[in-house]
């Protein structure tokens, strides 16, 4: 099996939809997202974003020789920060550094976009395995009052200039 780890093209649109609908459908708990609400949208606006190649915007994907087997988006914001969202990949590749290697190739992505960006994501409390992955990366836990933020979520840094 040859994993590869690229940009969605604009024509892997639908490709990306059904997968993410697919990463809500079967792990709920590790998004702030519900399955039910987003299969009632027509069109993400991710999947806009790829179909336009945005600058600021994008997704990577994993794939497993030509299937796409693992998502991760980064979005900019103000202020040379970003953060990264809806990062999935397919169960029956877990376990097998897929994961690890897709997120490193969406910091590698955005560090050619924004020169020295400060990445930040947010990872529930209970996907111990996530939290993990994100801390042997380099992310860091972002300190706050309670331990926890609003949504039961932790966040946690990145910089990428370090």
């Amino acid at each position: 099996m040859n994993i590869n780890y690229r940009l969605l093209l604009p024509d892997e649109s639908k490709n990306y939809r059904s997968i993410r609908l697919e990463s809500l459908a079967k792990f709920p708990e590790a998004f702030c997202a519900s399955y039910e609400e987003s299969v009632k949208i027509e069109k993400f606006r991710l999947e806009t974003d790829i179909e336009n190649q945005a600058q600021d915007r994008f997704v990577l994907g994993a794939f497993a020789d030509a299937e796409l087997i693992g998502i991760c988006s980064f979005v900019k914001d103000e202020n040379n920060t970003g953060n990264i969202y809806q990062m999935y990949v397919k169960g029956e590749f877990q376990g097998k550094n897929i994961g690890f290697g897709l997120i490193q190739a969406v910091i590698d992505e955005a560090r050619k976009r924004c020169n020295g960006i400060s990445i930040f994501l947010e990872v529930t409390h209970n996907n111990e395995k996530a939290y993990h992955l994100y801390k042997k990366i380099g992310f860091s836990e972002v300190p706050d009052d309670s331990g926890e933020q609003e949504n039961g979520s932790r966040k946690m840094y990145l910089n990428t200039t370090d």
